[in-house]
Formats: C-alpha cells, structure tokens, sequence
C-alpha cells in the first residue's frame, strides 16, 4: 500500500468519526485507532462554538448592548422548553436520509404525528439502507440533521414533543 493511499484512508476515517479501523489483507495488515476523546472535544467544541460566537460580538458593540440583551433573553426560555421534547436519536453511524428513495416523499416534516414503530427515515451504513423506527410517539417539533449527511451514533435526528 503506497503512503497516499494510506493518508487517504486516514482522511476518509477522520471524516467518518470512526476510533478504530483494521484492515487485513493477503499483503498487509493496518490498524488506526484515534483518541475517542477528541471525538468528544469535537461534538462538545461544535456546540460551544455556536453558544460563545454571539457573546463576543455583543460586547464589540457597546452603543448595541441593550437591544442584544433583547434577544438573549428570549433564548434562554425557548432552550427550556426544548427540555420538555424527546430526541429520537441515531442508532448508528451512516448518512442520514429523510425519504426511502430521492423519488420518494419525505418520510418525516416538522408538525407530522409520530407513533411509536413508524419508520422516520432511513441510514445508509456501509452499502445497506436501514430503516430506523420511531421510539416515541408525539408530534415532530423539528428535525436536527439535515438530508444525505453524516451522522453520528446518538446524534439527535428529530424532536419530538409526546405531549
């Protein structure tokens, strides 16, 4: 195996958020393994990142101070009531569609009832589709990932409220 072929797999397992590949052969036999902690930092730093962006720029602008607290007083009630909705969150990693073929309707929209067992959308894991099934029943109140994007194991996909 050449050195670019290696640094591209390398690439392609960094991207992935995969911690450990081996890969075995007649010819050879390679293992990489990244700290799981970095994932972590990773997903933690995203977040935070979002949370600290808007707090640097309202004490950049002095004479703006009061009307930025305006807003930063409504978000902090609309996080709260975030913590009443359940996440359906992914049971592995894949990419992430919201409709079982590009010709198909989307499977799940924000405001549609969901019950436990219906299937919400679809993960693509190594060539195989699966279809993921609901664990809670409610109504969608908003969908987290995006169409035809990576996810995560337990990366909230939807929010439901089961009121």
């Amino acid at each position: 195996m050449k050195a670019k072929e290696i640094q591209d797999l390398i690439d392609f397992i960094a991207k992935s958020g995969l911690n450990k590949v081996n890969i075995e052969t007649e010819e050879f036999k390679i293992s990489v393994k990244r700290d799981p902690d970095q994932k972590v930092k990773y997903v933690k730093d995203s977040g935070a990142s979002h949370q600290a962006a808007p707090a640097p720029a309202a004490p950049a602008a002095a004479p703006q101070a009061a009307p930025s607290a305006a807003p930063a007083a409504p978000a902090a009630p609309a996080a709260s009531d975030e913590s009443r909705y359940v996440a359906i969150k992914a049971p592995m990693i894949g990419t992430f569609y919201r409709a079982a073929s590009p010709e198909s309707p989307v499977l799940l929209n924000v405001g549609d009832e969901v019950k436990k067992g219906q299937v919400i959308c679809i993960i693509e894991a190594m060539k195989l589709f699966n279809e993921i099934e609901s664990e809670v029943s409610g109504k969608v109140v908003k969908v987290m990932v995006d169409n035809a994007s990576p996810v995560e194991y337990d990366q909230p996909l939807f929010l439901v409220d089961p009121s």
